[in-house]
This record gives C-alpha cells, sequence and structure tokens, in this order.
C-alpha cells in the first residue's frame, strides 16, 4: 500500500554554508575544507572522539546527519530497526583513493588508513543514533531525486522502515556538498510533501 510520505527536516553544505531546513543556520568562507568542517564541528559543540578518525566525505556526511537530527527528530517514536540511511554521490571515496596512491608509489606498504563514507560514515550515523534500519550507499553520476525517493518509496511504502534518512554527499579535493533529508510517514508542521520536486529545489537552492 503506497502511503504520503513527507519531508519533515532537511540539511545543506555546500560553498561555505550551512543551511538546516531552508534557514542559514553557520556560515564560514575564510577556510579550505578540512577547517571548514572542523569550524562547523566546533560551532555546534559537537563532541564525538572518532570524528577526528574520519577523512573529510565521513565528517560531511556525518556533520550533516548530525545537523539535519538535531530538534528535528523524535527517536523515541521508533524502534532502532525503523529507521535506515539511503545515500548517495558520485566519486565514493575517490578523494581518499588519489590520496592513498600517492602515500603508496614509493613505499611498499599503505601509509593512509582509509576510513571513509560507503563504509564507516552511515555505521557512525546508525551507532551515534541507535539506527538498525536498512540501509544503501549508491554510486550515481549526478543527484537524481527520483531514483532517491524511488528507494526510499520501496522501504517505506513496504514497512521496512518507518522513517529514513537519504540524499547526496560527495567530496572531491576542495570541492564538497551535501544535501540530506529526513523523510518520515506523518506530516508535521513545515514538513513539505516528499517528492523529487521538492528534493531536485533544495539541491538547487544549495548552489546560490
Amino acid at each position: 500500500m503506497l502511503t504520503e510520505k513527507h519531508i519533515t527536516a532537511s540539511c545543506t553544505i555546500n560553498k561555505g554554508v550551512v543551511i538546516k531546513n531552508g534557514v542559514k543556520v553557520f556560515e564560514n568562507h575564510h577556510s579550505d575544507i578540512a577547517g571548514f568542517l572542523i569550524s562547523i564541528y566546533q560551532h555546534f559543540k559537537l563532541n564525538y572522539p572518532k570524528y577526528y578518525k574520519m577523512d573529510n566525505l565521513s565528517k560531511l556526511g556525518w556533520l550533516a546527519a548530525e545537523i539535519l537530527l538535531k530538534g528535528s527528530f523524535d527517536k523515541e517514536k521508533y524502534q532502532p530497526e525503523d529507521t535506515g540511511i539511503v545515500l548517495v554521490n558520485t566519486n565514493s571515496s575517490l578523494d581518499d583513493d588519489i590520496k592513498y596512491f600517492e602515500t603508496t608509489k614509493d613505499i611498499a606498504s599503505p601509509s593512509l588508513f582509509v576510513y571513509t563514507l560507503p563504509n564507516i560514515v552511515m555505521g557512525e550515523i546508525c551507532i551515534r543514533n541507535n539506527f538498525k534500519g536498512e540501509h544503501a550507499f549508491f554510486i550515481q553520476e549526478a543527484f537524481d531525486a527520483g531514483f532517491i525517493k524511488q528507494q526510499v518509496d520501496y522501504l517505506l511504502d513496504k514497512n521496512i522502515l518507518q522513517a529514513c534518512i537519504c540524499g547526496w554527499v560527495d567530496v572531491l579535493e576542495q570541492e564538497y556538498k551535501a544535501v540530506l533529508f529526513l523523510v518520515e510517514k506523518e506530516k508535521r508542521d513545515g514538513a513539505v510533501l516528499f517528492s523529487a520536486e521538492n528534493m531536485d529545489q533544495t539541491f538547487r537552492d544549495s548552489d546560490n
């Protein structure tokens, strides 16, 4: 049975700006990506020791999820297995792979421990929030809201999940972009219909 679903929160991080639910909540145009990400972490007074082990891709995805959920998600309404994650990007861990190969050119064994989004940050988000539902990470040529909607619709319509974090997290050198959505079956104040059009609009708005 198809159910109406709503975007109950959104978070974008791009071009030195963090936006939560359409409102700018932080800005820093004076740092490279590493400095920008740590400035977000410090601004929101986050405390998670494993943050410092992550690469930039993992930090970006983890920070976006923290801001997305803060004050927007009542975990007590759901069982741990009711909430899952669907993420997409175009580079996967390419940024770290490039650095990894640079470190192995002249030595016999690797000198860089790769702690990247596909294999780590989804787990860190789940551990941090006690999410035990289905999760998936896809590689796509570009942001495709229709594809993401199709995956989330299936999980919620089949009652595999009751809530889902979904969206885009991508990093390559100094180019980065995170656009995350919290999708639930309940409509709350400020929520908008879960549609490809609304996701596309938020994705485009993050470039302005």
